[in-house]
């Protein structure tokens, strides 16, 4: 099978977030670059979540501000997608939106999950990949408009740095369940 020049452009953003991802990471868990190493206390964790999740919100705020701000604007958006046929820009802003949303959910349970599931040590990967996921929002909205290959490696940032640790996590907790026997 050979793959379009579209095609190229979303695999290689996709491996380079996935890389980028792994990287940071593997980094968090190693190295406890904040020194989480000692927040066992669950006050503790739940404050590294409370922190970790304000960026990611700011990202979703922002997205429904915009789509707000030009439906306010236009003459032709202002009654709301449900009411008129939406134009090409609202229907733009309410993808960004629709698309941050999902991502957010996910990131909420994935970070809650690990907050209080895993090794203190490892608490620092939550607030890295809070980061990752505001630098891949800002770098999907950017490449939006210019296709699948521009806008790939910032989705995929933000997706495969929750997935990621997901993964971890899951095979963390299956370790540990299968030791106990």
């Amino acid at each position: 099978m050979t793959l379009s020049i579209k095609q190229k452009g979303v695999l290689k953003g996709m491996a380079m977030a996935m890389l980028t991802s792994v990287i940071v990471i593997v980094y968090a868990i190693n190295a406890d670059p904040f020194s989480y190493a000692q927040n066992s206390q669950v006050s503790d964790r739940l404050s590294i979540l409370g922190l970790s999740l304000i960026l990611p919100i700011l990202l979703l705020i922002a997205s429904i501000g915009r789509l707000a701000k030009y439906r306010f604007f236009s003459p032709e958006d202002i009654d709301g997608s449900g009411l008129t046929s939406a134009t090409n820009t609202a229907l733009i802003l309410q993808s960004l939106l629709q698309n941050t949303l999902e991502q957010l959910v996910i990131a909420i349970g994935v970070y809650s999950a690990w907050c209080i599931l895993m090794p203190s040590v490892w608490l620092s990967a939550v607030p890295l990949c809070s980061v990752l996921f505001v630098i891949g929002r800002i770098l999907f909205f950017k490449g939006y408009n210019q296709g699948a290959a521009t806008r790939a490696f910032g989705f995929a940032l933000t997706f495969y740095s929750t997935i990621i640790m997901f993964l971890v996590l899951l095979g963390y907790q299956l370790m540990h369940w299968i030791s106990s026997f």
